[in-house]
């Protein structure tokens, strides 16, 4: 386990926040704040910092991502308005290592789509169900500290089918007032980075200032924390007998040893100027 302080990047799209009041009231820090206060909370050696779609580059820079060692992420009404440039970033500092916690509606965001591979679809309605999520892995260490079930009052409602891969880990379900069930909080591996998927947390309702809620994504994100430098899986050629300093590809038809081309080239030679008599 590292000794260092905890980098964590909240990053929240602030839209809702902007144009409509009822959530401004209940949020008047925005979900990113409330969410960043959360893991302050309970992860009160963590250095926490916010970031928007509305500043450049959507906060999101190479040099944020690089001193990031996880990120969340919730979106809903401008999936489609995050630069695919900034998608595309996320997407390999993920395969290098950083963790990903997805909130929510981040499920159908272009990153989680990208991670996923699949359409990331769901049922859904927002008609103030009482949500119950049920800890269904109770040595997984997002579960600490969290009661079985957490009892949300108010929330969308979320249902299966989800279409999303059979995850790694499922970790929570939940069940609401209509009697739909949904697998609320699920893990995954992409690369050498940790994803956490955990749908409660919704602009209508102040789930994000509920504490148990709180505990699990401050969980969720001491969980993703990479335990290893950062690097992007590389394909290279090792040599027969060689293990550790493998040479990058150059492609199907140049990659073949310095040695073996040059020992090749006097037959071939030889072979093109036989042709060459007999014609």
């Amino acid at each position: 386990m590292t000794s260092t302080p905890l980098r964590v990047t909240v990053w929240g799209e602030n839209v809702h926040e902007q144009v409509e009041p009822h959530v401004a009231e209940r949020y008047p820090d925005g979900m990113h704040g409330a969410i960043a206060d959360g893991i302050r909370e309970n992860l009160p050696d963590a250095v926490v910092r916010t970031a928007t779609m509305q500043e450049p580059e959507h906060g999101l820079t190479d040099a944020v991502l690089a001193e990031t060692d996880v990120l969340t992420w919730w979106g809903h009404a401008a999936h489609a308005d995050v630069d695919d440039a900034v998608v595309d970033r996320v997407h390999k500092h993920v395969l290098s290592g950083m963790g990903l916690v997805v909130l929510h509606s981040g499920h159908w965001s272009k990153i989680f789509g990208k991670l996923m591979g699949t359409t990331c679809t769901l049922r859904w309605r927002s008609e103030h169900d009482q949500e119950l999520v049920w800890t269904v892995d109770p040595q997984h260490p997002i579960t600490r500290g969290v009661p079985n079930p957490i009892v949300i009052p108010e929330q969308e409602m979320y249902g299966e089918y989800f279409d999303v891969p059979t995850p790694d880990e499922l970790v929570f379900i939940s069940g609401f007032t209509g009697g739909e069930v949904f697998r609320s909080g699920m893990t995954y591996r992409r690369g050498l980075g940790k994803i956490f998927y955990f749908s409660p947390g919704d602009q209508d309702f102040p789930v994000y200032h509920h504490p148990d809620v709180r505990r699990v994504v401050a969980n969720g994100a001491e969980w993703a924390r990479p335990e290893r430098e950062r690097e992007l899986p590389t394909l290279r050629r090792y040599d027969l007998g060689e293990y550790f300093d493998g040479q990058h590809y150059r492609g199907p038809f140049d990659d073949a040893p310095e040695d073996e081309a040059t020992t090749d080239a006097p037959e071939d030679a030889a072979a093109t100027e036989t042709v060459e008599a007999r014609a």
